[in-house]
C-alpha cells in the first residue's frame, strides 16, 4: 500500500506542471554522450512521448559530433578543431550531412516512433527552416593590439528562423526533431552548433522551457557543487570570473541569448540520468542548473 501511495503522490506532484505546461513549447537539445546506450536512448524517448500525450509539444534539436568523428576517421579523414568548432571543407559538410540527417536524425526518429510517438525528421534546409551565414572566428594577436579572422570552411551561424513547418507539425501532434544543418542564401550547406540552433529555435517559438541535455550534474560553483539556480546577472558574474569556463561557457551563453529573446526558463541538465527530462520538468526539485531572468 505504502508503494502505491508513493506512485500517487509522484503524480499529484506532476499535476500541476502538466497544467502550466498544456499546450506550451518545450526545446530540447539532445546529443553527445546523452545518445548513447539503449537504456538512456529509450528513457528519451519515452520521455517525449509522454509530453506530447499529455498535452505539451516537445520541439528535438540534436547534435551528432561523435558520430561525425567516427564516420571521417572510418573514410581516413581526421578531424581538425579551433576553438571548440570543427573545421568543416567541402568533403567534411558531406560527411556531417550524411551522418546528422541521413542517419543520427532517423535513428531519432525510429526511436520516438518505437516508443508510440509521432516524430518527423527535419534539416534546416526544410521550408528554409534554418536559414545560415557564414561564421568568420575573430581572435586578437600581438597582445591583442589586431585582429586576425580565421576561415573554418562551412560553419555557419544561424542568421533566421523560419518555425512555420514546426509549428505545422506540432498542430497536427507530430514531434519535430530537427538537425542542425542551415542554408545559405544561396542555396549553400552549413554545419551549427546544435546548442545554437536550439537556443534560436526556443527563441523563435517563444518556448516555455530551453532544455539543454549534456554530461554534467549543471553549472558548478567554485567548489564543483552543482548551482541549482542562477539569474542572467549572476551567471554573467560568473563567467566573467571564469568560474564558468570552457565548454559550458557556449551553452550558458546560449541560454542567456534564449531568455532575452523571449524564452521563459533555460535548463542545464545531466541527460545521462535516466528520464532526466521528466525529472527536470514534473518535480519540484527538479535537476540540474535551472537560468532565469531574475
Amino acid at each position: 500500500m505504502d508503494h502505491s501511495t508513493d506512485k500517487a503522490k509522484i503524480l499529484i506532484e506532476a499535476l500541476p506542471y502538466i497544467r502550466r505546461f498544456y499546450n506550451k513549447t518545450i526545446v530540447i537539445k539532445y546529443g553527445g554522450s546523452t545518445m548513447e546506450g539503449e537504456r538512456l536512448k529509450r528513457s528519451f524517448a519515452l520521455d517525449v512521448v509522454l509530453l506530447k500525450y499529455i498535452g505539451i509539444n516537445p520541439v528535438i534539436v540534436h547534435g551528432g559530433g561523435p558520430q561525425i568523428g567516427e564516420m571521417l576517421t572510418r573514410l581516413g579523414k581526421k578531424s581538425q578543431f579551433i576553438d571548440g568548432l570543427r573545421v568543416t571543407d567541402q568533403e567534411t559538410m558531406d560527411v556531417v550531412e550524411m551522418v546528422l540527417v541521413g542517419k543520427v536524425n532517423k535513428e531519432i526518429v525510429a526511436m520516438i516512433n518505437q516508443q508510440g510517438g509521432k516524430a518527423v525528421g527535419l534539416s534546416g534546409k526544410d521550408g528554409k527552416l534554418i536559414v545560415a551565414q557564414k561564421l568568420t572566428l575573430v581572435k586578437r594577436v600581438e597582445n591583442g593590439k589586431h585582429e586576425k579572422r580565421i576561415d573554418i570552411g562551412m560553419v555557419g551561424e544561424v542568421k533566421e528562423i523560419h518555425p512555420e513547418v514546426i509549428e505545422s507539425l506540432e498542430k497536427e501532434n507530430f514531434i519535430p526533431v530537427i538537425a542542425p544543418i542551415g542554408v545559405g542564401e544561396q542555396g549553400e550547406t552549413y554545419n551549427i552548433n546544435a546548442d545554437l540552433v536550439a537556443g534560436k529555435i526556443a527563441s523563435a517559438l517563444k518556448a516555455e522551457k530551453l532544455i539543454l541535455l549534456t554530461d554534467v550534474a549543471g553549472v558548478m560553483d567554485e567548489t564543483q557543487q552543482l548551482i541549482p539556480s542562477l539569474d542572467v546577472k549572476r551567471a554573467i558574474e560568473l563567467m566573467e570570473q571564469k568560474v564558468i569556463s570552457s565548454g559550458m561557457i557556449p551553452k550558458v551563453t546560449c541560454c542567456l541569448n534564449a531568455l532575452e529573446d523571449g524564452v521563459h526558463k533555460t535548463h542545464i541538465i545531466d541527460g545521462t540520468v535516466e528520464h532526466a527530462v521528466l525529472l527536470e520538468i514534473f518535480t519540484d526539485v527538479g535537476i540540474g542548473t535551472q537560468i532565469l531572468k531574475e
